[in-house]
């Protein structure tokens, strides 16, 4: 059965499900080595809130997950196998004025149907660079955030989640985006 949708694009049938993508990260942090299937974070009451101006009075910074370059560490390239060694363990920040170069491969992202090959897909810098000078948004803070991706959530509730507020409020942040690699 081919249901049209209103751009004119064919829905995939039902039998073509999504990608199983909670189940394939606990199997590769299994096979990992790290014994029990991850556990997701997750709460009854989030510590997020509405904003308190409209987004084209706010300031906006981008809180990532990608690391800086390493040049000792191995293939980080696009495409490049998963890379453990390429992780990082402490909150990073980096000028937003200019073009960071951060990778993806110590991330198990899925390598067989996409590639880490346009840095504008997993950071989107440049497009709130443009978002500011179209008036979309109040500015672009003057920093970017790196949030580690330590397996820990202690850690992340702790260490890294307390650093990076507190950088965001040095800089005048009222919305952060977060995007996980």
């Amino acid at each position: 059965m081919n249901h049209e949708n209103p751009t004119g694009a064919a829905a995939a049938p039902a039998t073509d499900p999504p990608i199983a993508y909670l189940e394939r990260i606990r199997d590769y942090y299994l096979a990992l080595g790290y014994g029990a299937p991850y556990e997701w974070a997750h709460f009854e009451e989030v510590p997020f809130q509405p904003l308190r101006l409209p987004l084209e009075e706010s300031t906006v910074a981008i809180i990532t997950t990608a690391a800086p370059y390493q040049p000792d560490k191995g293939d980080q390239g696009p495409g490049a196998p998963y890379n453990g060694s390429a992780k990082f363990f402490s909150v990073y920040s980096g000028s937003s004025a200019e073009d960071p170069d951060l990778r993806i491969s110590h991330i198990g992202y899925d390598r067989d149907h996409t590639s880490a090959k346009d840095i504008n897909t997993w950071f989107p810098l440049r497009a709130l660079r443009e978002a500011a000078a179209q008036g979309r948004i109040g500015r672009l803070a003057p920093r970017f955030h790196g949030a580690p991706t330590n397996r820990s959530h202690r850690v992340t509730q702790e260490i890294d989640c307390p650093e990076l507020l507190a950088r965001c409020r040095a800089d005048g942040v009222d919305a952060a985006l977060l995007v996980a690699n």
